[in-house]
């Protein structure tokens, strides 16, 4: 018989990536976690086989879950493998070709064979309506009903599964669209709808238009997707309610994330960031760089005081060396962080000039790095890891795939030494050094552009590669503290139990300070307040505490662009201009160290997010103990040879098990802390101790020696 546990304190986390489905269920007492490879061609498998196999762990049954919280790449990857629905795009007559003409710009100038992104709607299936609605929402030309009625049947005749309706200014006036809507679903059935008044109510036609197209891209998949899941977990015995986890680092409902899809792209890199948050908290760490590597990306994010940069603007699939500008534009609440192409799948190469390549492209799961022995033959980050010692080939993802050290060897000297001339450790080490410095410099580049300092931060490493790599990235970043937590290995998975359950609403209504109306800025907050509300009810108990946060895009009158600014609890007033203004020029001064006077603020766009705290108990440890205090770790009988970058030669290093450590031990590196979802390299350089939290913490020798001197 399963232990007599109650519903409610039983939670269960999923989160699908590029290379592994990572799994976690928590009772308030302990906390068990799997690792499966992701079944691409129906991901509903591999969900399903994770989280019987947590429950096998934990000795219980589906109908004792007291709540899933379920992220996803899904969305991301169907946008970048272009494996979305048939999808047309309806627009005012005359903007047929906004999406492609884009920002009629050039995200690098002097490289004449640039690749811009496809649009997701060919120009063949781009219609336009007669209809005209001005900036301010005032009709000038009805809408042509019977156009929109005629043009139903082409789409029927297309084969459409999915149609985007966007037209001019219905962030000002949505009648139109709503109109045109009604007459397109009376007469076709089945075929999805998205209209740009709902999915981004904003400014910028070609970023609205963008953002639809891609909701309606991606909808018909992943409603599919999540209806099928469901209707799966029902027949294995689950009863407890799906949430989902979004961009912006929340939670919402199942038939939220059916209509609005487009809101979980980037879900999986949100909840490790939330996972960075909750220790910065509990640890009262003030500055954290949050490091993510997982199978196929690696995700950087600076958290400061607490809480991560927030966005309203995401790129997806950029072209260009991950360059700003090279994507398809998608206007969503995100965390801000930048994203790399350096994972455990991530391959390696020669390029033309001899230089050693890691990435964007992945192996993926499937065939996955040559030592998966499931037919890839291109050497990857995982192949690297496992010629240096740093994995264990018959130990990875806790003996649930048994790695062929030979292929990763062969692979290795095939497409790295044999065109450098270079012997199989030596490339191993090359390659592994690239992905290092290419996290690096993409952590260094994320902090200048924010004018944030990584000297004095704490290093947060999660996810399956990151363990392997945090200590030599933190080196290179000069950075002395490194902190690991417990279930690192699948610490996304761990996050999105620590999400709130959230929704943002965002309205563009132009408004100068000067002309400022705050009854009508007080009843548009009111709506919008009822809206976002009224989705996170959906989602948690009626006696749940709901927040509510305001925000504003402000600029100067004239300027093009817009800095975010938070706005004052309460209704407005019209002595809140003052208020308004003062925090617009303090953010500004923040930014460019200089405010413009004489000269008038208006706001754009209206945001407002409703937020409830994280359902149900968590399952916690003591809370965090001293840096380094205690006797030294159990000794250990196991060795593994392991290459050592600082002697560039191999040595003979302990293997101690994580759960063999206790709080206060210590262990002098290099050695390698093991456990089933990852691996931690303790480098020569650190020392090793286990907080009572449960955290594996690495400080600098240098650090330490500092320390005692004083």
């Amino acid at each position: 018989m399963p232990p007599a546990i109650s519903p409610d304190s039983v939670r269960l986390a999923v989160d699908i990536g590029g290379t592994f489905t990572d799994v976690v269920l928590e009772t308030p007492d302990a906390r068990f976690s799997t690792k499966v490879l992701t079944t691409k061609a129906a991901p509903e498998d591999g969900v399903l086989d994770g989280m019987l196999r947590a429950l096998k762990l934990a000795a219980m049954e589906p109908r004792q879950v007291g709540l899933i919280v379920h992220g996803t790449t899904l969305a991301t990857n169907a946008i970048i493998e272009r494996k979305g629905a048939r999808t047309a795009l309806v627009t005012t007559k005359g903007f047929r070709d906004s999406i492609e003409m884009a920002q009629e710009n050039r995200f690098e100038q002097y490289d004449i064979f640039i690749e811009k992104p496809e649009p997701l709607v060919p120009r063949t299936l781009r219609f336009t309506v007669p209809e005209r609605v001005d900036a301010k929402g005032g009709v000038r030309l009805a809408l042509d009903e019977a156009a929109v009625a005629e043009l139903a049947g082409v789409l029927k005749a297309q084969g459409v599964e999915s149609v985007a309706v966007g037209f001019l200014h219905s962030y000002a006036n949505p009648a139109h669209e709503r109109r045109a809507a009604e007459i397109l679903r009376a007469r076709l059935p089945g075929v999805r709808l998205s209209l740009s008044c709902e999915v981004c109510p904003e400014v910028r036609e070609y970023e609205r238009f963008s953002t639809t197209c891609a909701n309606a891209y991606v909808q018909p998949l992943m409603a599919r997707y999540l209806e099928q899941l469901r209707q799966r977990m029902i027949a294995a015995g689950f009863t407890a309610p799906l949430l989902m986890m979004t961009s912006g680092g929340g939670l919402t409902t199942l038939e939220t994330a059916i209509r609005f899809p487009i809101r979980l792209v980037e879900s999986g890199p949100a909840g490790g960031v939330i996972l960075s948050t909750w220790i910065a908290e509990r640890f009262g760490i003030d500055r954290i760089l949050s490091f993510d590597m997982g199978g196929t990306t690696a995700k950087i994010c600076i958290i400061d005081d607490g809480k991560p940069m927030a966005s309203r603007s995401f790129e997806v699939d950029r072209r260009y060396r991950f360059m700003k500008g090279s994507g398809l534009p998608v206007r969503i609440p995100v965390i801000e962080m930048v994203e790399i192409g350096a994972g455990g799948g991530s391959l390696a190469g020669v390029d033309e000039m001899k230089r050693i390549t890691v990435g964007p492209q992945s192996a993926g799961s499937d065939p996955g790095p040559a030592c998966y022995s499931l037919g890839g033959t291109r050497p990857a980050v995982t192949d690297a890891n496992v010629v240096l010692g740093r994995i264990d080939p018959d130990r990875f993802a806790g003996g649930s795939i048994a790695l062929d050290a030979s292929l990763s060897r062969t692979a290795i000297d095939a497409h790295v030494g044999a065109p450098l001339e270079l012997d199989t450790t030596l490339s191993a080490f090359g390659v592994s050094e690239v992905v290092e410095e290419n996290m690096a410099n993409a952590a260094r580049v994320h902090a200048v552009e924010r004018g944030a300092e990584l000297e004095g931060r704490t290093l947060v490493a999660f996810g399956g590669g990151a363990p392997l790599h945090a200590a030599r990235l933190a080196e290179k970043l000069g950075i002395t503290d490194v902190l690991i937590p417990a279930s690192a290995g699948v610490g996304s998975a761990v996050g999105f139990l620590r999400a709130p359950i959230g929704f943002e609403v965002v309205r563009s209504r132009f408004v100068r300070l000067g002309a400022f109306d705050a009854a009508s800025i007080n009843e548009m907050f009111g709506e919008m307040a009822k809206e976002a509300t009224g989705v996170v009810k959906l989602g948690t108990s009626p006696s749940a505490k709901i927040s509510v946060s305001r925000s504003a895009d402000m600029r100067y009158a004239g300027q093009g662009h817009e800095i975010l600014v938070s706005l004052p609890e309460g209704p407005f007033t019209p002595a809140s201009v003052a208020e308004l203004r003062r925090r617009f020029e303090a953010g500004y001064r923040l930014l460019f160290n200089r405010v413009v006077p004489g000269v008038d603020v208006e706001v754009t766009g209206w945001i407002l997010r409703a937020e409830a705290p994280a359902p149900g108990r968590q399952a916690e440890r003591g809370p965090p103990g001293p840096l380094m205090s205690g006797a030294g770790a159990p000794r250990s009988d196991e060795t593994r040879s392991l290459f050592d970058p600082m002697l560039r030669d191999f040595t003979s290093v302990p293997v101690v098990h994580r759960s063999t450590l206790r709080p206060g031990h210590t262990l002098q590196g290099p050695a390698i802390i093991a456990e089933d979802e990852t691996t931690t390299i303790v480098t020569s350089g650190f020392v090793a101790a286990l907080d009572p939290s449960g955290a594996i913490r690495l400080t600098a020798k240098s650090a330490v020696l500092q320390e005692a001197a004083q």
